[in-house]
Parts: C-alpha cells; sequence; structure tokens
C-alpha cells in the first residue's frame, strides 16, 4: 500500500516548530500579564497553528518520477517558466547557451530536482544582492547557488536564486558526486527562482514562456537531432 504520509523536508523543521514555540510563549505572557487582552492571546494561538501548518505544506517533499528518456531533461523546479532565452555563460559552461528560467509562488513544492544524470563537476554559493526574481539582472548579481553538472552528452548549470525577503537556497550534494535525473538537488527557503543552463549547441528547449513545470518530472529540454 502506497505510503499516506507525506515527506517532510528536515530543513524545515526549526521553523515548523519554532513559529508555534513562540507563539504559545508569546500568548501565556500576554495572558499572565494583561489578562484581560485575551482576545490578543487567542489570536497568537491561531497564529501559531496557522504558521505551524503553512510550514508542514511549504516543507513537504512529494515523489517525483522523472520523465522522458536519456536524452530528455527534466525541471529542475517546480513552477511557471517565465522565459527561454540565448545568451553566453562565460563562467561554468564557457558558451553560447539557452537559459530557461521558473519561478516559483509560495504555494509550490520549493525542494528542487536535479535536470539531468551525471557527475557535479563545480558547486558553489555566490553572496551579493537582493534584487526582486522578476528583475533578469537577479540572475547574475543576487545571492545564489550554482551546480555544474556533467553528463555522457552534455552539461547543464542549475542556479538556485534567492529574493528579496527570507534569503536562503541549500543544495545537498558536493563536487563530485554522481547525481541522477530526477534526484533531490536542495530546497529554496523561500528562493524563488531557478536558472538552468544548456549549451546551445547541444540541446533545444521544450517549453516556453507561461508553461507550468514540475520538479523532476516535466521535460524542458532535449538533445537536439545528430547533436553529442
Amino acid at each position: 500500500m502506497r505510503n499516506l504520509v507525506m515527506k517532510i523536508v528536515k530543513d524545515g523543521y526549526s521553523l515548523i516548530i519554532g513559529i508555534p514555540v513562540v507563539c504559545v510563549v508569546a500568548a501565556l505572557i500576554v495572558q499572565n500579564y494583561a489578562p484581560a487582552a485575551v482576545g490578543a492571546a487567542w489570536t497568537l494561538y491561531a497564529l501559531g497553528l496557522a504558521g505551524c501548518l503553512f510550514m508542514l505544506y511549504f516543507f513537504r517533499d512529494p515523489e517525483r518520477t522523472p520523465a522522458g528518456g536519456p536524452d530528455e531533461f527534466v525541471s529542475a523546479a517546480e513552477g511557471v517558466v517565465r522565459s527561454v532565452e540565448f545568451m553566453e555563460e562565460p563562467r561554468y559552461l564557457k558558451c553560447p547557451a539557452v537559459r530557461i528560467s521558473v519561478f516559483l509562488n509560495p504555494f509550490n513544492v520549493h525542494v528542487n530536482r536535479h535536470a539531468m544524470s551525471g557527475v557535479i563537476r563545480e558547486a558553489g554559493y555566490t553572496p551579493g544582492r537582493h534584487l526582486f526574481t522578476m528583475d533578469p539582472r537577479s540572475s547574475e548579481f543576487n545571492e545564489h547557488s550554482s551546480i555544474l553538472v556533467e553528463g555522457e552528452k552534455t552539461r547543464c548549470l542549475q542556479r538556485q536564486i534567492v529574493g528579496p525577503i527570507v534569503r536562503r537556497v541549500v543544495y545537498w550534494q558536493d563536487a563530485g558526486a554522481r547525481v541522477e535525473k530526477g534526484q533531490r538537488l536542495g530546497m529554496m527557503k523561500f528562493g524563488s527562482r531557478m536558472d538552468v543552463y544548456f549549451p546551445a549547441a547541444d540541446v533545444e528547449a521544450t517549453v516556453q514562456r507561461g508553461d507550468r513545470v514540475r520538479a523532476g518530472e516535466t521535460v524542458i529540454a532535449r538533445l537536439k537531432k545528430g547533436g553529442a
């Protein structure tokens, strides 16, 4: 029988537990020192419960089954495709690239997954600014992580980008690790943008602006026929 209990990302435990604890403590203080303010105390209890339930929902980690064959690549994040662009990527791929940008809202699953199988050649975190992730400059100037995966036929750069409010993204494998398509990559702790780059000579996008995608499941690109 299929397990009906939703997996929760352990990175969220501090918020799942911390928010209701803080609210309950604050409510007890209100009840103790201002017994007439019973409405404020109950409001804090309600906020603690609502915050706990939202964090449980936000840090959910459903199972995903990768789609497509070995020459097709899946979305690294769940959300809406906001752009498919061609540009130079001089730092990691060092070639003309196609960049697929996916934007997440607070109700999307925020666990990220690897777009392709291969070996992580580079993985690192870059400090920076905190522009709104709708701003095209955020991909380069905001704080972000960069994970470069090299497969048998092509490469892929996955970039988790933080926003202006809660500013943390995490990745769970280091350089040298072997990863599989659809495997869990990391978590956007309220980050809201994932950019995935492929060499433009090797890969063509299969999605367009406005498409809804699911991390680890939706095919977003494939090797060009007769390519590498």
